[in-house]
Formats: structure tokens, C-alpha cells, sequence
């Protein structure tokens, strides 16, 4: 299993905004009532404003970063954070597992209220309430939290309000292990389903669906077998939709799924430029390939920071989440993947499978 137990984030930037998510802001009350002197949160809020705090790194139990002053420094400032034990680590993972939306939601950089509750009554606290943050700095102050602990923990829930995993990783795991740990939970129930919608190449009979030993089933007038198969295919990755927590897609993209599904049928489901363009999107990112053909949208700052210095060399101009450099375009999904697309003439089209490090796409 690769080890992703230590993160780091560029710096911010002057980029003051408050807490975005319920659960950014829920990280900040807790630094607030634990604070002693208003008056060094009110500046800490300030510098995080002004983008006094350097780049920021987060390991388990705990996240530090630099943080300048103008009355001297840099100072080096970290909050500390208790680990999850692993009895509660598991526990978490049972409390996920059991519903398949919760980890349909974390995939999606989303933390419900429902799952830190569930979690919560498992006895497994995932954010942290009075007295849980433990501030440090070697500033000459003397107040808890001072004030560059306060701009530290301001731009800590900046970056929980891009990625809940960043406090699971204080907690103790990193995101690859959470993702691995919890499908092979889910594994054996969803590969049982997806057993039956195994269909590579042409569509197959529809003797592969039907139980040993059923009766035959006539086909319909004017109705080939091939669509039967189609069908219980469908049936069957509707089902796997279901467990995995993921909403079953509308009239079109549902059409341009099928169709890039199963080539043999695509040209009943559509035709035209912009139905192909979206089948490969379909082809090459799934779902979220066709979302970010259809629609753009504002990445948080770091996400787009780590993409520009991935790219240092490349000379790439960003607009929202797009990136182009010269003949190629790289459209940011919201899990954090990178989809190529080519020019051609004047119509951008989906080129290859999206990557979560935009260097390795510029080859």
C-alpha cells in the first residue's frame, strides 16, 4: 500500500475568505473557544488574510507551517491534533461501509453531517471540539492560541473546506489507505453484482445472463436478443450504481453512457459532433469526464496553485478549471483529476484518461 501520511499545500497567498463547509467552520469554533485573547485571534485572522502563513504541511496529529510577522520571525507554528486509535479507525470504517452514500460523499470531497453523527454515536469524533487543538509556536507570546497559531488554524480550514481528508489525515490515515480499507469492504458485494456485466467487446448472447438450467425465453417480433442482453447489462450496472451510492444518471448522460458502453447499439442513442464528444468523454472519465465537458467550475486556490507549479515549465494559462497550453487542455474534475483534450479545428475533444498530476499529461 503506498503511503500518502504526510501532505504538503502551497502557501495561500493574500486570499482572506472565512470557513465555506459546516465542518471548516466547525475546526474554527474550536479554536475559537479555546482561545484565551480575542484580540490575537482578531490578528490572526488578519495574517492569515494577508498571506503572512508559508506552505503548509499535515501529517497525523499534526499540521505546521511558517508564519512571518512584522515585529519578527518567521515563526515556526504548528496545532497538534489527537490520532484516531485503530479500534476507532475501525469502527469509522464500519460506520462508512454500512452506508454506501457516505463513501460515495467522501470520494466527492463531501462530509456529512449524518456520517460524523454516525460516527459520533460509534464514540468516534472525528472533528474537534473545546480544548481538542493543541497550538505551538516558538514566538516569544505567551497567549494560547497566539497569533500565529490563530492564522495557521484560519487557513486550515480553508484547506478542509477543498478536502475533508486533510482532518482524516490528521486524524491519523491517509486517503489511499481510507479508500483501499473501505473497497475492500466493499469489494465483495459490489464485485458479485458486477459479475453479470462483464461485456467486453461484442454484445454477448443472452444465454450469458440467463440462471443454468431456466427455460428459454422466445425473443419478442422485431426485437433482436441482443437488446435482452442489453438490458439485464444495464440492470446489472444499475445495481452496482446503487451500492457504490452513486446517483443513476439522467435522460442524456444515461444515453451517452449506454453508448459508450455498447458500441453496438450507440447509433440508436444518438448521433452528431456533440453527442460523439460526449461518448468520449464517457469513454476515457465516466461520469466525471462528462461533467467537466458540459460545465466549468472555480477550483479552491491550492488545488490550482500545485496544478501552476506542476506546470511551471509548460507556460500554461489558467481559467477557472481549465488549463491550456498550446494545442493541449487540461479540465479539472472535482476529485481532483486532470482530463486531456486536443484541439481540434476549433472543437476541444477528450484525448485520454484523466490523471491527478497534470505533468504526467503534457508528455
Amino acid at each position: 500500500m503506498t503511503d500518502d501520511r504526510v501532505r504538503g499545500f502551497p502557501a495561500f497567498g493574500a486570499a482572506g475568505h472565512l470557513a465555506r463547509s459546516w465542518w471548516g467552520r466547525a475546526w474554527v469554533r474550536a479554536m475559537e473557544d479555546t482561545a484565551l485573547d480575542l484580540r490575537q485571534l482578531k490578528k490572526g485572522r488578519r495574517y492569515a488574510a494577508a498571506g503572512l502563513v508559508g506552505p503548509i504541511t499535515v501529517s497525523p496529529g499534526r499540521i505546521a507551517a511558517v508564519v512571518d510577522d512584522a515585529d519578527g520571525g518567521p515563526y515556526r507554528t504548528e496545532l497538534r491534533l489527537a490520532e484516531l486509535s485503530d479500534v476507532d479507525w475501525t469502527r469509522f470504517f464500519d460506520r462508512v461501509a454500512s452506508r454506501a452514500g457516505h463513501l460515495a460523499a467522501l470520494l466527492d470531497r463531501d462530509m456529512p453531517h449524518d456520517l460524523v453523527e454516525a460516527a459520533d454515536d460509534a464514540g468516534v469524533h472525528l472533528l474537534p471540539v473545546i480544548g481538542d487543538l493543541d497550538p505551538e509556536c516558538d514566538c516569544p507570546g505567551w497567549e494560547l492560541p497566539c497569533r500565529h497559531a490563530a492564522a495557521l488554524s484560519f487557513q486550515a480550514s480553508w484547506l478542509l473546506d477543498a478536502d475533508p481528508f486533510v482532518l482524516l489525515l490528521m486524524r491519523g490515515r491517509g486517503e489511499r489507505e481510507i479508500r483501499e480499507e473501505l473497497e475492500s469492504r466493499l469489494a465483495p458485494v459490489v464485485s458479485a453484482v458486477a459479475a453479470a456485466d462483464r461485456t467486453p467487446g461484442p454484445l454477448p448472447e443472452l444465454d450469458a445472463f440467463r440462471p443454468s438450467g431456466s427455460p428459454s425465453i422466445p425473443a419478442a417480433p422485431g426485437v433482436p436478443a441482443e437488446v435482452f442482453a442489453l438490458l439485464a447489462a444495464n440492470a446489472s450496472a444499475q445495481a452496482r450504481a446503487v451500492l457504490a451510492g452513486e446517483p443513476w444518471p439522467g435522460r442524456r448522460p444515461d444515453a451517452v453512457r449506454l453508448a459508450a458502453e455498447f458500441p453496438a447499439v450507440a447509433e440508436r442513442l444518438g448521433t452528431g459532433e456533440e453527442f460523439d464528444r460526449a461518448v468520449a468523454a464517457w469513454t476515457f472519465g465516466g461520469r466525471d469526464g462528462l461533467e467537466v465537458l458540459d460545465s466549468a467550475w472555480t477550483p479552491p486556490k491550492p488545488v490550482l496553485a500545485a496544478a501552476r507549479a506542476a506546470l511551471a515549465d509548460e507556460d500554461p494559462v489558467f481559467e477557472r478549471n481549465h488549463c491550456t497550453i498550446g494545442a493541449l487542455q487540461l479540465r479539472l474534475d472535482r476529485r481532483g483529476r486532470w482530463h486531456p483534450y486536443r484541439l481540434d479545428g476549433d472543437t476541444w475533444w477528450p484525448s485520454g484518461p484523466p490523471e491527478p498530476d497534470p505533468g504526467l499529461l503534457t508528455g
